[in-house]
């Protein structure tokens, strides 16, 4: 049995480097912001991160996806996750206020909006 590599969001490492640059961090400052993940993360991985040379573990991920929120909740998980999903322009976001959009199917419909 063949080892294939699993799925990964293609936009993942563009998306870590927007939340970093729009909340105005340096890399350090995004490792302070983290916190402890209750991984090895370490402060050379968020640029490995950012460069998708290393992939963020689920925990690493999760602590973005709070940093993003004004709730600290994690709500905003799915953006970061779903290469279909933007990143809200403005960071940190208010999960109440802020509406997913979604870009164009993968067909090449849009959604239209109601």
């Amino acid at each position: 049995m063949g080892r294939q590599r699993r799925p990964r969001p293609r936009r993942l490492a563009a998306k870590l480097r927007q939340v970093r640059a729009s909340l105005g961090l340096t890399q350090e400052g995004m490792f302070e912001r983290l916190g402890d993940t209750g991984t090895s993360l370490r402060p050379g991985h968020i640029g490995e991160f950012e460069t998708d040379r290393r992939e963020p573990n689920l925990l690493v991920i999760l602590a973005y996806s709070r940093v993003m929120s004004v709730t600290g909740g994690g709500e905003f998980l799915e953006c970061l996750l779903d290469d279909r999903i933007n990143l809200p322009d403005k960071l940190p976001a208010d999960p109440r206020k802020e509406k997913i959009l979604r870009e164009a199917a993968p067909t090449g419909k849009a959604k239209k909006k109601r």
